[in-house]
């Protein structure tokens, strides 16, 4: 008797199988797209076919991080994943893991592994990255003598600085002769001198610039000892050479602003500063020429000079003020002598003489108020208002005086 089995019995057996073949595990598969769809919850669905066939594919939104493009019909890709079977409805489809433009595939994954590589061997790394200096006088450009890009960059350059030299070294920059050709343009430029240099070209495909993404061409600009300005393709293009150069610029124009410095900027600013400075300056001396004023008012009136005829006039007064003192007290003094002298003149014995008194002395010269001290015959002298005279006592008589009561 035959066995039956059952329908998801062989759907189970066909996925088993599906899954035990190691070569349906990673599988890079290139066709048409079809049927796009971008689901609400962030899967993408599409149908991969060619002229021979058709397959289902299915991308989860967990994986989209690393589509870099977006899918519309008609574009070819190759798509990297699983074939595998849904088991509930017995089909088998494609589970993308990476999508990739077709003809970009391959050349991606160059892209990544060298990459990696250099990432490893520390030609990325940030502290051999050398500053772009910011007063250049002669600028080497590597890229095609045609086209848009150099003369972006004479133009650019020309505007911002006309002074600064540009020297082109006509390279190849596209097409197998092109990272030699860069490369010989990078050293030709080291040797000659210049104090910055820009390497790039102007947009196009993956192929178009992956003289970029060679590796001779990394390690050219790594050992440059010039800094280098890479410009390559638009501002969503990212090369090998953008990760190993001092310094990215987004286009050729940008490479050009960022490689020379705009020369009526500086002057506008050498302007103000000077103006600033001239500015500061008269301020400073404004400020100065008052503390002059204020320590010449201090020291004038601090100055010993000053102090002096200070002085002196506090002297002059104190002269005048005693001058003034002793000539009123001599005047007082004065007068109080001449009532001194008036009273004195009035009690003078010459005075008492001129109004006919006498004054009377023995022969000692001593005063006699009294008869009882003189006798008959001593010799007397007499004081009159004009002389004396010497008399002789012959005789003398006492009387009593009545007092007034």
């Amino acid at each position: 008797m035959k066995h039956i089995y059952t329908v998801g019995q062989v759907n189970s057996y066909i996925k088993n199988m599906f899954t035990q073949d190691f070569l349906l595990q990673s599988i890079l598969v290139k066709g048409e797209v079809s049927n796009c769809k971008y689901h609400s919850s962030g899967h993408l669905y599409f149908t991969l076919k060619d002229e021979r066939g058709a397959i289902a594919c299915v991308m989860f939104a967990g994986n989209r991080g690393g589509l870099k493009f977006h899918m519309q019909e008609g574009q070819q890709v190759v798509v990297t994943g699983t074939v595998d079977v849904y088991e509930r409805d017995g089909k088998y489809q494609l589970y993308a893991r990476e999508i990739a433009l077709d003809g970009a595939g391959l050349l991606y994954e160059r892209y990544e592994r060298l990459k990696q590589k250099l990432l490893e061997q520390g030609l990325f790394a940030p502290e051999y990255k050398r500053p772009i200096p910011r007063f250049i006088r002669r600028l080497g450009v590597v890229t095609a003598p045609t086209g848009a890009a150099v003369r972006d960059i004479i133009n650019i350059a020309s505007r911002r600085n006309p002074y600064v030299q540009i020297v082109l070294y006509p390279a190849i920059v596209q097409g197998d002769q092109a990272p030699a050709s860069i490369v010989n343009g990078i050293r030709a430029l080291e040797r000659l001198g210049v104090d910055a240099m820009i390497v790039g070209r102007g947009g196009g495909s993956i192929e178009d610039l992956w003289a970029f993404n060679e590796e001779i061409v990394a390690q050219a600009i790594f050992d440059c000892s010039v800094p280098v300005i890479s410009a390559v393709g638009h501002e969503t293009d990212t090369t090998i050479a953008d990760y190993v150069a001092d310094l990215r610029a987004p286009t050729p124009s940008a490479a050009a602003e960022l490689a020379v410095y705009d020369y009526s900027l500086l002057q506008a600013q050498l302007d103000e500063a000077g103006a600033g400075l001239v500015r500061r300056m008269k301020q400073k001396l404004a400020l100065q020429r008052m503390r002059m004023e204020t320590c010449r008012i201090r020291l004038q009136h601090l100055s010993p000079l000053g102090r002096i005829r200070e002085k002196r006039t506090w002297l002059a007064q104190l002269s005048d003020r005693l001058s003034r003192g002793m000539e009123d007290r001599i005047d007082g003094r004065r007068h109080q002598l001449a009532l001194c002298a008036e009273r004195l003149n009035g009690l003078s014995p010459l005075q008492k003489l001129s109004q006919g008194f006498s004054h009377v002395a023995d022969g000692e010269g001593r005063t006699v108020t009294d008869i009882g001290t003189v006798r008959i015959g001593d010799l007397l002298t007499i004081h009159m208002k004009n002389g004396r005279v010497t008399a002789q006592v012959k005789e003398k008589e006492a009387w009593q005086w009545k007092k007034e009561s």
